[in-house]
């Protein structure tokens, strides 16, 4: 009975032990072990099968050349950010919708979007968009729960929008190209920002005072000035996102090979842009009031000489790369002994078995699995959720019928899609949102974590929303790779 029954208890501990706080690396990979042992002692497992795991290893993870693009993109994120290339975008943007009703939020959300296709990093987005943009929003009038709601949902797109690091270690953990994914998210990454503009825009026409139009500011730019302003911080940019996008969406270069185009572009940008842009504002002379991304911090960058700035933001950037790809390696391969431990225990017979008997069906146990990724989201990270939930669930999602117009294939990413799309809300949802936590820590004193927590509940409800449709509607995601690829 108990040797039965290890496959649940296994997961069970898992789930337990993360809440204690235990780095999640050593708590996939120690309970692979300790079960892997118990599993010995009552003839479940042999020792022989602890070998078994260090071609997984090898061959899934060291050896896979497709995971080097993950370094990549992130180090692409962390020197745009770091550089300054983002602060521009985000005065590109103010300038152009500032003048909307309702504009700066739509503003926001686009900011969102670009950076998403940019960046990919989380915390780096949540970052920059509150330290740019919540100041104008609450000086403007905006209400509190508008304009972090906005800026906490807009910043957590890059999660779903390509190149999403999220996408791919998917794909590496199911065997799944990336391209496949990026062309099946990059719809519905695009529907969903528009779901959140659309929504800004209705709340501003209901509650106009919740979301008021700025007052002109009495230091104008010239339209010269703000046209080379606007041209500056949206043209290099939006460049570099369609030399990486592009080149994997037209079939040009690799996943791994367009990340190291976009590690090399942002790497130029900061040699070269940036000290460019710098001196540009300086000798313009204007106000940064007009443009508020161009404050005392960066005339200071600009008085600095070029190669220390550049080497400044390089090195830490190379700082930073280092921890996060530790970090994630680290849980890719504990999460790896896991899901091979757990089948050999006999985890997916256990889970099949169950399924079938109360009956589920293939459309039962798939909502099921959305409810408990949902659930989990409140308490965990994506990353955890995938690494538990992806090699159990995946497989068995994939082997069951959904219906004749639906290959195999297209049922694992769409299946793959809709768990971004989920996980999009673990970033959102209390107590333990990541996204509401870098908000707070960025944000005014004046903003208040309730403010926060009530005006992120709208854009949680969007994200259901969309994962409905995409439920309901497969092709939304499957469309794109289907026709192209």
């Amino acid at each position: 009975m108990i040797a039965d029954l290890l496959p649940i208890i296994m997961f069970a501990s898992v789930i337990v032990l993360i809440f204690t706080g235990y780095p999640v690396a050593f708590v996939l990979g120690g309970t692979a072990t300790i079960f892997a042992i118990l599993g010995m002692m009552l003839d479940r497992f042999n020792f022989i099968q602890f070998f078994s795991t260090v071609p997984r290893i090898w061959g899934g993870v060291a050896e896979n050349l497709v995971m080097t693009a993950i370094p990549m993109f992130v180090l692409m994120g962390l020197i745009l950010e770091r550089s300054g290339v983002g602060r521009d975008l985000v005065t590109c943007m103010y300038m152009l919708m500032r003048r909307v009703p309702g504009g700066l939020a739509v503003a926001v959300a686009l900011i969102g979007t670009v950076m998403a296709a940019a960046t990919g990093i989380i915390g780096a987005s949540i970052t920059m968009l509150t330290v740019l943009t919540l100041p104008i929003l609450l000086a403007s009038g905006y209400s509190p729960k508008l304009a972090t709601g906005t800026v906490a949902a807009s910043g957590t797109l890059g999660i779903l929008i390509p190149p999403s690091i999220m996408l791919v270690i998917m794909a590496e953990l199911l065997g799944q190209s990336v391209a496949d994914l990026f062309f099946a998210a990059l719809i519905p990454g695009l529907m969903l920002a528009s779901f959140y503009m659309a929504y800004v825009i209705i709340f501003a026409l209901l509650s106009p005072k919740s979301a008021p139009t700025p007052k002109p500011v009495t230091n104008k730019a010239t339209f010269a000035a703000s046209s080379l302003v606007i041209g500056l911080g949206l043209f290099p940019p939006a460049f570099l996102i369609f030399l990486v996008l592009g080149s994997i969406l037209f079939g040009w270069a690799t996943p791994t090979e367009a990340a190291g185009v976009g590690a090399f572009g942002a790497i130029l940008l900061a040699l070269f842009y940036k000290p460019a842009v710098n001196f540009a504002y300086a000798k313009l002379g204007v106000s940064p009031d007009v443009l508020p991304g161009f404050g005392e911090d960066d005339a200071k960058a600009a008085a600095q000489s070029w190669f220390s700035r550049f080497w400044h933001t390089l090195d830490s950037s190379l700082e930073e790369l280092c921890r996060m790809t530790g970090m994630l390696f680290l849980i890719i391969i504990a999460a790896t002994s896991f899901s091979f431990v757990f089948r050999v225990l006999g985890g997916d017979h256990l889970i099949i078995t169950f399924v079938e008997g109360i009956g589920l069906g293939s459309w039962g146990l798939l909502i099921l699995i959305m409810v408990l990724s949902f659930v989990l989201g409140f308490f965990f990270d994506w990353l955890e959720i995938s690494l538990i939930i992806l090699p159990i669930f995946a497989p068995i999602i994939a082997s069951l019928d959904f219906g004749d117009h639906l290959a195999s294939w297209q049922i694992s990413i769409w299946f793959l899609i809709l768990m971004s799309i989920n996980l999009q809300t673990s970033f959102l949802t209390p107590p333990f949102g990541f996204s509401l936590f870098f908000l707070k820590g960025a944000a005014p004193p004046s903003v208040k974590l309730r403010d926060i927590y009530l005006g992120i509940i709208p854009f949680v409800l969007i994200q259901l929303v969309c994962l409905t449709l995409v439920m309901m509607f497969p092709q939304i995601a499957l469309w794109l790779p289907t026709k192209f690829l």
